[in-house]
């Protein structure tokens, strides 16, 4: 067993926060040259400290997804709040699908961040609402994801080529971001006046809308076994207590690879494989934050609420939940198409 690298501790805008084993290795194909522990808590404070993090974390319920043994060892999904945390972190008070409710982290501090960091959170995973009000999503988060045979230039295109002139035309402002993976996000801030249900809904009509005008680049089936090879839009992130990696968030992945916010122009010309905790910050300070405007765009998601009326009176039914989901009002059977006997009757 490696020896344990003595502790140090970080100044966080005048904030204590301690580093543990700070040469852990986290990322073993990078090794000593940027996979260490203390790579991954400098990355978060400095991403933390430019104010880039926050943005996209700062008063939101905000689970944990930690790597305390790096990314080949256990993972802990953690969405509550332990009971002892330091007098700088802040919780808040959420409602899961069960209709329990427990206590979340809500990041308010750079030191939070870094603070998380040391505990081994390889990604933070915020809601799309701010506290108090976790009721109603201020984000309607659009998820494109490549299916089998497609990769992330499949997705670039639907997102700009589809995605965007959809959005101009509902009123509708989108900040993209490259998911860490093959996929792309994009974020659309709106007014916190509609619940779980009714964002979902919207995110819903907006995925059949894409669909209808490229039925042969994008899919809006919840089974896999219909997808075929598409962008799924995966409108069910929109669901209470589902939530996507933060705006830079490292992903586990062996170059410790950054979900970055990019322009709609450098969203055409991305390769997410150069967007790592290795150069995220510079790309930072050079260009800054292009969501760092996000809650200041917030538009009304009643255009999408009239389609989501229009393709009821259509006949088109509510989509599966997940499957952790208790049964929804309205919901059709959670049931794969090559399992539904009704549907192999007709």
């Amino acid at each position: 067993m490696a020896s344990r690298s003595p502790a140090e501790e970080l100044d966080v805008d005048g904030i204590s926060v301690r580093m543990s084993n700070p040469d852990k290795i986290y990322f073993p194909e990078l090794g000593e040259k940027g996979g260490r522990k203390r790579d991954l808590v400098g990355y978060y404070r400095q991403v933390a400290l430019s104010g880039a993090i926050m943005t996209a974390v700062a008063g939101r319920p905000t689970f944990l997804q930690r790597f305390p043994d790096g990314i080949t060892g256990d993972e802990i999904y953690q969405k509550h709040a332990a009971k002892k945390l330091p007098d700088h972190v802040a919780t808040t008070r959420i409602t899961f699908p069960s209709g329990r409710t427990g206590d979340a982290i809500c990041p308010r501090h750079p030191a939070d961040v870094v603070w998380a960091a040391n505990l081994g959170t390889v990604t933070f995973h915020p809601w799309p609402t701010t506290d108090p009000d976790n009721d109603h999503p201020d984000q309607l988060r659009i998820d494109m994801d490549p299916q089998p045979g497609t990769d992330f230039d499949d997705a670039r295109r639907v997102a700009i080529d589809l995605l965007r002139p959809v959005l101009d035309e509902l009123g509708l402002r989108g900040y993209p971001k490259t998911s860490g993976g093959r996929g792309v996000h994009v974020y659309v801030p709106i007014e916190p006046r509609w619940d779980f249900i009714q964002t979902r809904h919207a995110a819903i009509a907006l995925a059949r809308e894409l669909e209808r005008r490229d039925p042969k680049a994008v899919t809006t089936s919840w089974w896999k076994e219909d997808r075929g090879q598409r962008i799924f839009i995966d409108f069910n992130q929109n669901a209470r207590d589902r939530t996507m990696a933060s705006p830079y968030s490292v992903r586990k992945s062996a170059t410790a690879r950054v979900s970055t916010p990019v322009t709609w122009e450098e969203l055409a010309d991305v390769d997410p494989l150069d967007c790592t905790i290795a150069t995220v910050p510079g790309l930072l300070a050079d260009r800054g934050d292009p969501m760092s405007d996000i809650g200041r765009q917030r538009g009304s998601l009643q255009p999408l609420m009239d389609w989501v009326d229009r393709d009821r009176e259509a006949g088109l039914p509510d989509m599966p939940y997940p499957p952790s989901y208790p049964k929804m009002p309205g919901e059709p059977k959670r049931v794969q198409p090559s399992r539904d006997t009704d549907r192999r009757r007709d």
